[in-house]
């Protein structure tokens, strides 16, 4: 198997979130739709990535010699001012452990850890706050699921059936629950223009699927299923459905009331957030009937020497100190992105995905992973792709070392659609809301094109 590369563009960066919604209302998006044959134009007037890059404080450094362009966001976003002054106001102003004092400084910091609960079960629509349990990401969100649920829920025959597109996080755990329940995993492959084949996995599903776990996004492919049409399908057989929403809610607007999904997942840091939280959304009935997933302090009603009883979600789930502080800093990053409006911004990055596949198609040697993005078909602001006869890694290298550019190179926890792919690893590139396109080609399209040439023509050649 190869390699391959992957990268994310991003968008964000705002002058004041305040203010943000009104003066970027203006904003032109200024890019010409593409074809593979021809490379395409950056926009000539200010773009969002433009305006709001100075909100972000690292990417104004120079890395090894080079203006840094971050294009890793699909692995973790970079964080703004704003997201930077709550962590920092927290552990200066009111640090104190929540749900347990009554002085100050915990009452502060329990009424900011609860609002920050609230603000994302606002921002995705959940019906109440009691809906959003915070955990360490999205892995750990997913783990609770299988735990809680799963283990409970499943028994031998039962079918999960899944993509070969998914996230380690989204297999591994089930594979755990398989192995102890005898329930058996389905895995659902890919079309000719490389998105999970969503009628073929219409035709899986029977009343013997109990649950249907999906990304909204491919971290991957960067294709976009429908999920409100497959959570109807896997309703009207009886079963669940768990969405992993990492690479999308920091990139449109999600409604999990109008997707009618059971459970979605996500994690702060690739929403402009602290590392280290993430949150899993449960339908109220469904988190009533589940156990808890771990053992401790705060997630009990009463301890006896023989028995406990457990408290209602979502402190049922949350064992322990959480991470205040970055509870606190994920609710200023949602702040943030909703300051600038989420439609704003997944407008922003489609045209940026209309971009970047254009470019890198227009590339000679260039093979880019997952479905051209068209009227019909909506595509992420992200790309995976490998270059002939040339490691990953040795493309990756050459960008950071010679130009600046960070992007990924590896699997990307995705092995096992590496293996349906024919790949060991390939090269990606993934974008946020502070992604300026103005400066892209030049600092690292134009090289990469330069550099293949010099790798075709033998004058240059690097081995890892």
């Amino acid at each position: 198997m190869m390699e391959s590369v992957g990268m994310k563009l991003t968008c964000l960066n705002v002058l004041n979130p305040k203010h943000v919604s009104r003066s970027f209302a203006t904003v032109p998006l200024g890019f010409r739709r593409f074809s593979c044959s021809a490379t395409i134009s950056a926009p000539v007037s200010a773009s969002l990535g433009h305006i709001t890059r100075q909100e972000f404080p690292i990417l104004h450094q120079e890395v090894n010699g080079s203006s840094l362009v971050y294009l890793d966001n699909a692995a973790t976003s970079q964080k703004p001012t704003a997201v930077l002054n709550a962590l920092q106001k927290y552990y200066q102003s009111y640090n104190s452990n929540v749900h347990r004092g009554i002085h100050f400084l915990s009452a502060k910091a329990t009424d900011e850890y609860e609002l920050a609960r609230k603000k994302v079960a606002d921002f995705i629509n959940a019906s109440k706050p009691q809906e959003i349990v915070f955990t360490r990401n999205a892995t750990e969100a997913i783990n609770l699921v299988a735990r809680s649920w799963g283990q409970s829920n499943l028994k031998s025959g039962d079918e999960i059936v899944l993509t070969v597109a998914e996230h380690h996080s989204a297999i591994v755990p089930w594979q755990i629950v398989a192995q102890a329940t005898g329930a058996v995993l389905k895995f659902v492959g890919l079309t000719e223009e490389e998105v999970p084949d969503i009628e073929k996995m219409k035709g899986m599903l029977s009343n013997k699927t109990k649950l249907v776990v999906i990304h909204h996004v491919s971290n991957t492919l960067g294709c976009v299923l429908p999920v409100d049409e497959i959570t109807l399908w896997a309703h009207n057989v009886g079963a669940k459905v768990l969405v992993d929403a990492c690479q999308s809610v920091p990139h449109m607007v999600v409604d999990v009331q109008s997707l009618n999904v059971d459970f979605l997942v996500a994690s702060s840091h690739k929403m402009c957030g602290p590392t280290g939280v993430g949150f899993l959304y449960g339908k109220g009935e469904l988190l009533s009937k589940m156990d808890p997933f771990l053992g401790g302090g705060e997630m009990i009603a009463d301890v006896f020497l023989d028995h406990s009883t457990y408290a209602d979600p979502p402190s049922r789930f949350e064992a322990g100190t959480p991470a205040i502080g970055e509870a606190i800093g994920l609710g200023a990053a949602i702040d943030y992105l909703s300051g600038i409006g989420m439609q704003h911004i997944h407008d922003y990055e489609t045209e940026l995905a209309t971009y970047l596949y254009g470019n890198l198609c227009s590339i000679s040697g260039v093979r880019v992973y997952g479905p051209m993005p068209s009227q019909t078909v909506h595509r992420a602001a992200l790309c995976s792709f490998n270059v002939e006869n040339i490691h990953p890694t040795d493309i990756a290298t050459i960008l950071d070392q010679q130009h600046g550019v960070a992007i990924r190179s590896g699997h990307h926890c995705a092995q096992p659609l590496h293996r349906y792919l024919g790949l060991l690893r390939k090269l990606s590139v993934s974008s946020l809301e502070s992604l300026d396109l103005e400066n892209l080609p030049r600092s690292w399209l134009l090289g990469l094109d330069f550099r293949l040439e010099m790798f075709f023509s033998r004058e240059i050649f690097l081995k890892c």
